[in-house]
């Protein structure tokens, strides 16, 4: 009964726990992303008859799905990005820090129970005989073990069993505040594992579109080498003919060169991006992978959702990861303090010993043990003292590194959706630069029909067109990009993933 009544007094005391108590830290007020005399538009500038030239509407509020990159269209890209989910090791290595987190805070939840250790300990001795006393005793039946001569060794067996019990109570909440600690950390290495997934679904997202532009690009660059090398054979024939200077020739020549180191740079990119496709999904660069993407076959995103800045807190891992942070250093502080508190220890034991195991517990063999403790501290040097001077200081660059980190996620929203708004105006004016350059070719082309420009002349305009083509294709990967960088930006919905795909995860 007192024994019961102890442990419910020490199970009261646990529940007091020194140190701060964890608060969460304040949703920022900002009402947007733009100040109010330069507000963003709620739709963007649009190129008809281009790729990725539609309209963007911004909807304010509207969730994030996760598998937001199906909105791009392509069911090749979603096959990737499924691959890259399967097989990229990364995810698998995340899931195994979370896993050992987990493991780790659940050992640590443990020192709140008692530790319970049964023993038996046989053993086979003797005992000098020159010793005035010889012998083990009596034992539980009555008999006294002893050398039937005198001064001659007694050998026998002896057996030893018991339970021992050891407690701790939590009076000052040094565990509870050491669990939420490692329960923090944690859950910080959840929201990193959820980052990781954003991360690659956004890499393997940007590769393509990255590779859907690079192939337009050298297709663009080799008709735009192949023009100029087709100026310079006529003008060599009219040199032959003498209706050119050689200088002219030299004039061309010297162009086709500087166009030719146009495309080395190009492929180097190409064959790159698909070696990194191929790393993303866990390949390697022999693999067969079908990554090759043109730019009309990704649709862009016609509705964009941007979520207020007080939602970042609840959608972007990393500053959720920033705040698990804060919690674990509040929690250390905790630590430090109770450290600083006397510890009390509760141990027992009981248990049997005897010449014979059927004698353990008879008259005799039982004994038992209960023992209290209690420590503190009272000379240390201050080092004590100073660790909870440094726990505190450590708490206080967490709750900066958050701010840090929120204000970040803030700009890295804001830059997005000012890029997206800039992006489709830019392929706006490229839109109409190779709309210009394609009239300016087809007057060309009449005029040389009829005599009035000579054929340099034409392979001059041609030239111009397929370079304002490479540029109107640049401006279309920009939009796509924008868009996928805009949903990862804002958290990329990890919130919305599927059970099944929990399951999977294994989380």
């Amino acid at each position: 009964m007192k024994a019961s009544i102890g442990l419910g007094a020490a199970a009261a005391l646990s529940a007091c726990a020194v140190g701060p108590n964890f608060q969460r830290p304040a949703a920022p007020t900002a009402a947007g992303y733009a100040p109010p005399s330069t507000p963003l538009p709620a739709v963007t500038a649009s190129t008809p008859g281009v790729a990725g030239g539609d309209p963007e509407r911004f909807v304010m509020g509207r969730d994030i799905p996760f598998a937001w990159w199906t909105q791009f269209g392509s069911p090749k890209l979603n096959a990737l990005v499924d691959k890259a989910l399967a097989n990229n090791p990364t995810l698998p290595a995340a899931l195994a820090a979370l896993r050992q987190a987990q493991e780790e805070t659940a050992a640590q939840r443990g020192f709140f129970y008692p530790t319970i250790t049964p023993e038996f300990t046989p053993s086979r001795q003797q005992v000098a005989g020159n010793l005035s006393s010889n012998d083990p005793g009596p034992q539980g039946n009555g008999t006294v073990i002893q050398s039937p001569f005198p001064s001659k060794p007694v050998v026998y067996s002896f057996y030893t069993a018991q339970v021992a019990l050891s407690y701790t109570p939590d009076v000052f909440g040094l565990n509870r505040r050491q669990v939420e600690s490692l329960k923090a950390q944690a859950d910080a290495l959840r929201y990193q594992m959820e980052a990781a997934y954003i991360t690659l679904a956004s890499n393997v997202v940007a590769a393509a579109i990255q590779e859907a532009s690079l192939q337009s690009q050298v297709k663009a660059t080799k008709a735009y080498i192949d023009d100029t090398q087709s100026a310079l054979d006529i003008l060599r024939e009219q040199q032959r003919q003498g209706f050119v200077m050689r200088l002219d020739v030299a004039q061309q020549d010297s162009a086709l060169a500087q166009a030719k180191t146009l495309l080395p740079p190009l492929q180097k990119q190409l064959d790159q991006t698909h070696d990194l496709i191929r790393a993303l999904v866990g390949g390697m660069p022999s693999d067969a992978v079908d990554d090759d993407f043109s730019l009309d076959s990704l649709a862009l995103p016609a509705d964009l959702p941007v979520s207020l800045p007080a939602k970042l807190i609840d959608q972007r891992p990393d500053v959720r990861a920033a705040e698990e942070q804060v919690h674990s250093a509040s929690a250390e502080v905790g630590v430090a303090l109770a450290n600083r508190l006397p510890q009390f220890t509760l141990t027992a034991a009981y248990g049997g010993a005897a010449s014979q195991v059927s004698q353990l517990f008879s008259p005799g063999g039982p004994f038992w043990s209960l023992v209290g403790d209690a420590t503190v501290t009272a000379f240390d040097g201050g080092t004590l003292r100073h660790r909870q001077r440094a726990a505190e200081q450590a708490l206080i660059q967490a709750k900066a590194q958050y701010r840090s980190t929120l204000i970040t996620a803030v700009q890295n929203v804001a830059d997005t959706l000012h890029a997206i708004k800039s992006d489709a105006d830019a392929l706006q004016a490229a839109g109409e630069a190779e709309t210009a350059t394609k009239t300016a070719l087809d007057v060309t082309k009449a005029q040389h029909d009829v005599g009035y420009v000579n054929d340099q002349t034409l392979l001059l305009a041609q030239g111009a067109y397929q370079l304002a083509i490479v540029t109107r294709v640049q401006a279309q990967t920009n939009r796509l990009g924008d868009a996928a960088a805009l949903f990862q930006a804002l958290g990329g919905g990890w919130w919305n993933r599927g059970e099944t795909a929990v399951a999977k995860a294994g989380m």
